[in-house]
C-alpha cells in the first residue's frame, strides 16, 4: 500500500510505500513547489503530514520532532525549541497564535 499526500487541492502525489514509515518517527518529503512536508504514522498506524518548516526557527526540522499526545491529541515537538504541534490541526498547542499547513494524507 502506498502514502499518498495532498499538496494541492485535488492533486495527489505518492510519497513511499506505507510500510516505510516506522511508527512514532517521522520523515520529510519534498514537495512540488520546494515546500517539505514531515510525514508520521502513529502506534495504531494513522499517518499524519504536516508542513516540516518549524515556524520559530525557519528550519526545516519538525519530521526529526518526537510524537507524543496531550488530552488525546496528537502533537510532535520540534526537536530545536521543544513547541508541539497538533498533528490534525497544526496549532501549535504552546503559542495558539501559530500553526503549521497540515496536509491530507490517504493510504491506497
Amino acid at each position: 500500500m502506498k502514502l499518498e499526500l495532498s499538496p494541492s487541492p485535488d492533486a495527489w502525489m505518492t510519497i513511499c510505500e506505507d510500510s516505510r514509515l516506522t511508527p512514532g518517527r517521522g520523515v520529510a518529503a519534498l514537495l512540488p513547489d520546494g515546500r517539505q512536508a514531515a510525514l508520521f504514522k502513529d502506534r495504531s498506524g494513522r499517518a499524519y503530514a504536516i508542513e516540516n518548516r518549524d515556524p520559530f526557527t525557519g528550519a526545516q526540522v519538525l519530521s526529526r520532532g518526537l510524537l507524543g499526545s496531550a488530552g488525546g491529541r496528537p502533537f510532535v515537538a520540534s526537536p530545536l525549541l521543544k513547541q508541539r504541534f497538533d498533528l490534525e490541526t497544526g496549532k501549535c498547542l504552546d503559542d495558539e497564535e501559530v500553526s503549521v499547513k497540515v496536509y491530507p494524507v490517504r493510504t491506497v
